[in-house]
């Protein structure tokens, strides 16, 4: 803002002489640290994969000594996550939890009921919904199918991520640095029947055969006697926002890629519906 004033001598009344420029701080971040923690954050979920401190502090203008300084201290409280042999940063399992509190809160659920309940009466099967929670899928919807015995999937349970197949489905849509983050040992592995992937190498195997096939599959890994397909909802970025599923039990004969059709359908109109995005499968 430019202030002016008027010189009292007789001969310059009348003129205007500007003598002060104060500047408008209105639109500066009052804490400059939370400002720039918060553009970090963003940066980073806007990215395919990690990326190393140097790329962050270019790209936001922040001073680098200042980037590593704030990614230490997420990565304390779990925001971010330091993946050392490649010497680059990416999300932690606290910014996951954060997404699918906005999910658990946002339209996703609300939007998602109506097109699982359809998906529910298409198939004659029962149908969930799911979001991603650190290394579990958390269900946010179900719809239970006349005639089929009650899941384990309900509403508010969480299942690790690697024996569901829309666990499956979101994590084969993760970029594979994240997901060696998220299940860096043999420790990391639960187990429900003795079946599913128990080492990283072969998560990696079966996470292959998911992009390979387009959908995740599982056969009593949650539940002996059950089986279930499932397909990711990505954002805009390719991020998998959520995890959409059809489980039947394993005497019924039922086709899975029959099952995994209808399951994309749902997943492609959610994704529509809630970004824009045409094809969940691209």
């Amino acid at each position: 803002m430019v202030r002016f004033h008027s010189p009292c001598g007789p001969r310059d009344r009348g003129s205007w002489h500007p003598v002060s420029v104060i500047p408008d701080d209105s639109r500066r971040p009052q804490v400059p640290a939370a400002d720039q923690t918060l553009r970090i954050l963003a940066h980073l979920a806007r990215q395919r994969g990690p990326v190393a401190a140097r790329m962050i502090a270019d790209a936001l203008g922040i001073p680098r000594s200042t980037v590593y300084h704030l990614l230490a201290t997420l990565e304390q409280h779990g925001f971010v996550v330091h993946l050392d042999a490649e010497r680059r940063w990416g999300l932690g399992v606290a910014a996951f939890e954060l997404g699918g509190g906005y999910a658990r809160q946002a339209p996703l659920a609300r939007i998602g009921r109506a097109l699982v309940a359809h998906l529910a009466d298409r198939a004659g099967e029962s149908a969930h919904l799911a979001v991603m929670s650190g290394s579990d899928v958390l269900y946010i919807v179900e719809e239970r199918a006349a005639r089929r015995p009650a899941l384990v999937t309900d509403v508010g349970v969480r299942l690790p991520a690697h024996l569901t197949a829309t666990g499956r489905a979101m994590l084969a849509a993760l970029p594979r640095e994240q997901v060696r983050a998220l299940y860096p040992d043999a420790a990391a592995f639960a187990d429900r029947t003795g079946r599913g992937p128990r080492r990283p190498g072969e998560l990696r195997e079966l996470l292959r055969a998911v992009r390979a096939l387009g959908h995740a599959t599982e056969d009593g890994e949650v539940t002996l006697g059950m089986r279930s397909v499932g397909v990711a909802v990505r954002d805009p970025a390719g991020w998998p926002a959520a995890g959409i599923a059809v489980t039947w039990p394993a005497e019924a004969g039922r086709d899975p890629g029959e099952l995994a059709a209808f399951a994309a359908d749902a997943a492609a109109e959610l994704g529509r519906r809630l970004y824009g995005v045409r094809d969940a499968r691209r």
